[in-house]
């Protein structure tokens, strides 16, 4: 997956789990939960959709890495650049 691809799924994933937020207007580098209405929960659950659908494990320690957009796709690219989408 490219970068942009990785972006892509990860704003998708957002997409499902909080239907009602605008993603139109994402800053890549500002955190989402300064852009978006999400709760802890909501965190947890695109940290599950991430491991449900791209079998990435992220412990709690790395959490800090998903804050934005520009740090998940550099937490992620590592264990994604093989795959395809």
């Amino acid at each position: 997956m490219t970068n942009d691809q990785i972006k892509q799924a990860v704003i998708h994933i957002i997409s499902v789990i909080a239907p009602d937020e605008d993603l139109s207007n994402l800053k890549s580098d500002v955190p989402l939960r300064d852009q978006l209405e999400l709760d802890s929960m909501d965190f947890l659950d695109i940290v599950m959709e991430l491991r449900k659908r791209y079998n990435i494990e992220v412990p709690e320690a790395d959490y800090g890495h998903l804050a934005s957009l520009d740090s998940c796709v550099a937490y992620l690219a590592p264990s994604l650049k093989d795959r395809s989408t």
